[in-house]
């Protein structure tokens, strides 16, 4: 890449590499702690997944010799993809079947992952669920993960990671505007759709 000119895709990749790790580290240290804030959790999703699709959508941009304002564009587009992809993720983890996912619904939850659907029901949960909730991410305890899904989904937390997913999306497709008509950005459209619409 050197070589052919394109010492600002190494730059983006770099960067991309250091925020990646970075995020892994922050999640590793969120993990067992029910304290985590949504702030926190955001930071994590931005930083090992968003991070990703943003740097190869500003990437194509790149190769594709496109202007600053498309390549901003093409930048918020993929950061914001990236934000609604996890936040769907995360939400399937507690919504959908091992058949499905490749993986038992509340893996995240075994892994004391606290991730927004248990952010939100710790908001919203009585006391006593709060107090189940906040042992099983401590102690990185499934056992009680039928009870806890069933709560995540009685107090709305569920919905509410999906409409924090579905507010991505549209932020990923308005970003789009600056780009012209064409069926790439029809393409781009229906990715950012697939994403929040997707079951698996």
């Amino acid at each position: 890449m050197v070589e052919i000119g394109h010492m600002r895709i190494m730059e983006i990749m770099s960067e991309a590499t250091n925020t990646i790790a970075e995020g892994e580290v922050m999640q590793l240290n969120n993990c067992g702690n029910p304290d985590t804030t949504k702030e926190q959790y955001l930071e994590v999703i931005y930083r090992k997944t968003a991070k990703l699709f943003e740097s190869a959508a500003t990437i194509g941009a790149v190769l594709a010799g496109q202007s600053n304002k498309i390549e901003a564009s093409l930048n918020i587009f993929g950061q914001e993809m990236g934000m609604a992809y996890q936040l769907i993720d995360d939400a399937l983890d507690y919504s959908s079947s091992y058949e499905m996912m490749g993986k038992e619904v509340g893996d995240d939850l075994s892994e004391g992952k606290p991730t927004l659907p248990l952010i939100y029901a710790l908001e919203r949960a009585n006391p006593e669920m709060q107090m189940i909730i906040r042992d099983a991410i401590t102690k990185k305890d499934a056992s009680h993960s039928n009870k806890i899904i069933d709560c995540i989904e009685q107090t709305g937390s569920l919905a509410l990671t999906e409409s924090k997913a579905r507010e991505a999306s549209k932020k990923a497709i308005i970003a789009l505007n600056q780009l012209p008509n064409n069926q790439y950005k029809e393409a781009l459209i229906s990715l950012a759709e697939f994403t929040v619409n997707r079951s698996f």
